[in-house]
C-alpha cells in the first residue's frame, strides 16, 4: 500500500485552504436576481415592504424571494431562513415597519465592524425589487414558526 496518496492529498487541501481558492461559503458576492412580473419600483427605496400579504404580488414576490435568498444570503443567514447563529435570524424581524427599516438600512448599507465585512452592501447589485422580494419571503418563513 501507497502511504504517501494521502499525505498528498492533505497536502492539497492545505494549499487551496491557504490560497483562498477553498471558499467554506461559497461564492459570497452576490448574484442578480431575475425579478419578472413584480412591478418596477424605482430608484427612490420604499419605506415598507410593498409584497407584504395580503397583495396582489406577494405570491410571486416569494417565489422570487426564495431563490434569492438562496442564492445570496442562506449561506450566513441559513437555509430556509433559519440561522445557524453566524448571522442574525432574520425571521425575528417585526413583519412591520419598523423590521422593514432595519432590513432597508442594511442591505443597503451592509455591515462593516472594525475594517471587516460582516455582510455586503446587497443593494449594490440587487434591485429593490429583488431586495423586497427576499423580506417578502422571510416574513413568509416566519409565518410558518
Amino acid at each position: 500500500m501507497n502511504n504517501k496518496n494521502p499525505m498528498r492529498v492533505l497536502l492539497a487541501a492545505g494549499l487551496l485552504a491557504m490560497s483562498g481558492l477553498a471558499l467554506a461559503h461559497g461564492d459570497v458576492v452576490p448574484h442578480a436576481v431575475e425579478t419578472k412580473g413584480l412591478p418596477e419600483l424605482g430608484e427612490e427605496w420604499l419605506d415598507e415592504n410593498p409584497y407584504r400579504d395580503p397583495g396582489e404580488h406577494h405570491d410571486l414576490a416569494v417565489e422570487i424571494g426564495s431563490s434569492a435568498y438562496n442564492q445570496n444570503c442562506a449561506r450566513c443567514h441559513g437555509l430556509e431562513a433559519i440561522s445557524g447563529g453566524i448571522a442574525p435570524d432574520l425571521r425575528e424581524l417585526e413583519a412591520d415597519i419598523s423590521g422593514d427599516e432595519w432590513f432597508k438600512e442594511r442591505v443597503i448599507n451592509g455591515a462593516v465592524r472594525d475594517g471587516a465585512v460582516y455582510m455586503p452592501r446587497m443593494a449594490d447589485t440587487l434591485s429593490q425589487e429583488a431586495l423586497w422580494a427576499i423580506r417578502t419571503y422571510i416574513e413568509n418563513e416566519a409565518a410558518k414558526q
